[in-house]
């Protein structure tokens, strides 16, 4: 008979772990029902754990010169956050307080064969997914504060005890603190609070907001991370790898081109042809299409670009202008376009973008100068002024 979605158990969000189960379970389950998907924490992973580094070890690492480290400091009074990157000195440690600070040291793998051994148990992922093991020291009430990270991470704790909060809340608030240096959350309400032990390991799949505090004494933990590299950073490599290899002579071409309609716009048989000359092109909507080329066709084979202006024109000042006679004259290094989107329009200059209306962009695509013999609108002057303070535009006053 089969078991409806209803009334199938939950998954569990802690198991035990064996010295043949690290994972608690076989790992085609984890990946099935866990991996990218849930936290789960692993109680004994790693029966009788012994820390394959002792912490003066790590700190010498910390001092080298090609070490990846960090030295963080909580005035927890005054919750200010003290940051150093490394590499340390003698000098740094010696004047850390009692409490508050954890030292992080990144690729320690690299450095240490019998760290490097740790990740054997994780064989079961494509090593390429491996990115590092990172180790942190901390003394009581040591850690980086409440964040979030983009990747998968396996903590294990080697030496004393850790308090991990979590919240599995997938709409728990992620905006960041603009007040420290590091990546913190604003807000922060844990679902799931444990104190884990040396062989304890803790996943937490991209997205989860966590917290990890020193507890009772010197603590040591062990983060096997992932590599997940973004959207944004695939399609840039793949943009360098791609206009690297072809050939010159492969250029936009408009065969098909008709007499244009409007001065300047990009219409939608451009986008057309975009799309037929860059394939990749197929998962950007017509919108962002649209931007992405108004942005890099008007920055492209530029000499140079207009400079902002010193002084602003205020819009009492401008109207004044404009009313006794004055022009906006169009800068020569000023590269124009615009398109029409589904509301309003948007004018490109030098790689800019600039809300505006349709009849205005043309306009100033269409004309080196323009006058004025009536009072621009409020839309108007809301694109005029920016034009007139980036340079784009210059007023040429009337003659006396």
């Amino acid at each position: 008979m089969a078991i409806s979605p209803s009334s199938r158990k939950p998954l569990p969000i802690e198991v035990r772990g064996s010295a043949d189960r690290p994972l608690g379970m076989s790992p085609a389950q984890f990946l099935r029902d866990y991996w990218q998907k849930r936290p789960l924490l692993i109680r004994q992973a790693f029966p009788d754990f012994v820390p394959p580094i002792e912490p003066n070890d790590l700190a010498g690492l910390a001092c080298e010169e090609h070490a990846l480290s960090r030295l963080i400091v909580h005035d927890e009074r005054r919750d200010r956050w003290q940051v150093k990157t490394g590499p340390l000195s003698e000098d740094d440690f010696a004047a850390t307080p009692d409490s508050n600070w954890t030292l992080l040291v990144q690729d320690v793998d690299k450095w240490d064969a019998d760290v490097a051994a740790l990740l054997q148990p994780f064989g079961f992922l494509p090593s390429w997914r491996v990115d590092d093991v990172m180790i942190s020291y901390a003394e009581p009430g040591g850690g980086v504060g409440a964040h979030v990270d983009q990747y998968d991470v396996f903590l294990l704790q080697g030496l004393g005890q850790r308090h991990w909060a979590i919240s599995d809340d997938p709409a728990a608030p992620k905006a960041f603190r603009t007040d420290v240096e590091l990546k913190q959350l604003q807000q922060f309400e844990p679902t799931h609070e444990w104190l884990l032990e040396p062989g304890d390991m803790l996943y937490l799949p991209p997205g989860v907001p966590h917290d990890g505090v020193a507890f009772g004494g010197p603590c040591m933990t062990f983060s096997i991370g992932m590599r997940a590299p973004s959207q944004a950073e695939l399609t840039g490599d793949l943009a360098d790898y791609l206009a690297e290899r072809l050939p010159e002579e492969q250029r936009y071409a408009d065969p098909d081109l008709k007499p244009a309609a409007a001065a300047g716009e990009i219409d939608r048989a451009a986008l057309k042809r975009l799309r037929e000359s860059l394939p990749f092109t197929a998962a950007l909507d017509e919108d962002a299409l649209r931007d992405w080329f108004g942005r890099f066709i008007t920055r492209y084979r530029n000499a140079q670009t207009p400079l902002p202006a010193v002084k602003p024109l205020s819009e009492a000042q401008l109207l004044a202008q404009l009313k006794a006679g004055a022009e906006l004259l169009r800068h020569p290094w000023s590269r124009l376009a615009w398109s029409a989107g589904r509301i309003g329009a948007t004018l490109y200059a030098n790689g800019q973008a600039y809300p505006a209306s349709a009849e205005l962009a043309r306009l100033l695509c269409a004309q080196r100068s323009l006058g004025f013999s009536r009072k621009p609108s409020s839309a108007e002057l809301a694109l005029l002024l920016p034009l007139l303070a980036d340079g784009h535009l210059v007023l040429r006053r009337a003659r006396a």
